[in-house]
């Protein structure tokens, strides 16, 4: 697969290795204080904040936190506080909130009241002198540098992996840094991955179902969100687990399917998914493993947390691709703008 090369997606993804190398160098004594300090203070819960593509950063936090920290997390709903004017009880939590530009109405209407609320408030921002920074107890820049593309890309790989360096830091496992630390090097080569097989399937598609588990449900939901920004296409995020509730009923002959499969306790799952649905006629593309009559799409081995950050690198320059392949300007989305400013 090569890429169109001059478009501002292929140019800010390629630029994403550089960019995670860059945070980890720079965050590192950042995370290893704010880590130290929540382990001697630990929240009661973790409340993610977050829109767009920061969310699908949010969705790959939660599991993270759960399964390697054993606190419980979930997604602040910003309308209770931008809309109803509400505060729910956030004492003692931690308010983790996501946002490249950190400007958008809502979420600062969500940290404002978790800060009078009694929450710790911890940002991941790329704009450090953004209003939402400006309301951190501790920040965490993204450090990806300035994105021009409309649709994110560096910046919510910037996003997974600050999360991953936060968490490694806060449960003290040196085993998880070191992976991390490979990153930025795994991403350049998971850049170089050719995933033109994929083509045919989607070219002429009008909709198909983007699908992971755990871990790799957040980069689904990136992945779909990333198809109909860039190539048009109706993709709907599925939990694999989901799937076989009743979306299952839209998969027959030729409907296509987007597996992400990371090597942990979900892969099994996800391969044996992925033979039911090419036994239903579906067609299946599958990256991260291999099944019967399954397209499988060139990944690497890696820690099963760094993975979803190469899946999801592969998948950019393949959206960036199809884009093209569909007749459509992956920088210039319909009714689109690069903040948005929700209220």
């Amino acid at each position: 697969m090569s890429g169109h090369g001059a478009s501002k997606l292929f140019t800010e993804a390629a630029a994403a290795p550089a960019a995670v190398r860059a945070q980890l160098e720079a965050n590192r004594t950042l995370c290893r204080q704010l880590g130290a300090a929540l382990r001697a203070q630990p929240p009661r819960a973790v409340v993610t904040c977050a829109r767009g593509s920061s969310d699908h950063a949010a969705t790959f936090a939660r599991y993270l936190m759960e399964t390697h920290l054993g606190v419980l997390t979930s997604s602040a709903a910003p309308s209770v506080s931008s809309v109803y004017h509400a505060t729910p009880d956030l004492a003692g939590t931690l308010l983790l909130a996501i946002s490249q530009s950190g400007a958008s109405p809502d979420l600062l209407a969500v940290a404002q009241r978790a800060r009078t609320a009694g929450a710790r408030i911890v940002t991941l921002v790329n704009a450090e002198d953004s209003p939402l920074a400006v309301l951190a107890d501790e920040r965490l820049p993204l450090h990806a540098g300035p994105e021009r593309s409309v649709a994110a890309s560096k910046s919510f790989i910037a996003s997974l992996s600050a999360v991953v360096q936060l968490v490694a830091s806060w449960a003290g496992d040196a085993g998880l840094e070191a992976a991390l630390d490979e990153a930025p090097q795994l991403l350049q080569r998971a850049w170089a991955l050719d995933w033109g097989g994929a083509l045919p399937a989607l070219r002429a598609a009008s909709s198909l179902y983007v699908v992971g588990r755990g871990l790799g449900l957040g980069i689904a939901q990136e992945a779909a969100l990333k198809l109909k920004e860039t190539c048009g296409l109706h993709a709907e995020a599925l939990s694999a687990a989901e799937l076989r509730h009743g979306p299952m009923a839209l998969v027959g002959p030729g409907f296509p399917v987007l597996l992400f499969a990371q090597d942990d306790e979900s892969h099994a799952g996800l391969t044996q998914l992925a033979q039911e649905l090419a036994a239903r006629g579906a067609s299946v593309l599958l990256a991260g493993a291999q099944a019967p009559r399954s397209l499988a799409l060139p990944a690497l081995s890696a820690h099963p947390v760094i993975e979803p950050l190469l899946l999801i690198q592969s998948f950019y320059r393949l959206a960036e691709a199809l884009a093209h392949a569909r007749g459509r300007d992956p920088d210039r989305p319909p009714h689109l703008r690069k903040v948005t400013e929700t209220l």
